[in-house]
């Protein structure tokens, strides 16, 4: 059975490419899933990607991978910041958690943007190096996983 590496979204990432982007750049969130997906793909991982606004089926979808799954990659978005939900349910969660922010949250112009919530229960962090980011996470979950096997 192949093993699966979640990549959830939160709010405004489906804007993606569109938003902000002299903060958050030009690539698409499906540019995003296509880097992730080669780099999972490569290794014999099946990879999940995901996006929301809504912070009740973020903490479903979390929830339904806490048993089995390969690792979790997370950009909680404005999630960061009070979704306390979303928190408690990746404390449930049997694999790796590794969170993604496209932007240096702790170069923002709000102090508030770099306390994400998040982080207390995750291995790592990834912030500031635009979508890249991302598929540099699912090399490391993919490396642990060798690393333990």
């Amino acid at each position: 059975m192949t093993e699966t590496i979640l990549v959830l979204n939160g709010p405004n990432l489906n804007l993606l490419g569109e938003r902000e982007p002299q903060i958050y750049g030009h690539e698409t969130l499906a540019e995003v899933e296509a880097m992730c997906r080669a780099e999972a793909g490569a290794k014999g991982y099946a990879l999940d990607l995901r996006q929301t606004n809504n912070e009740h089926e973020m903490v479903e979808w979390i929830q339904q991978h806490r048993k089995g799954c390969a690792g979790i990659v997370i950009n909680p978005a404005a999630f960061s910041y009070a979704a306390y939900p979303v928190l408690d349910a990746l404390k449930l969660v049997d694999c790796p958690v590794i969170e993604v922010h496209i932007s240096n949250i702790h170069r923002r112009e709000a102090e508030w943007r770099s306390k994400s919530i998040m982080t207390q229960v995750v291995i790592g962090i990834v912030s500031g190096l635009g979508v890249h980011g991302y598929p540099l996470a699912v090399r490391h979950l993919i490396w642990l996983k060798e690393r333990s096997a």
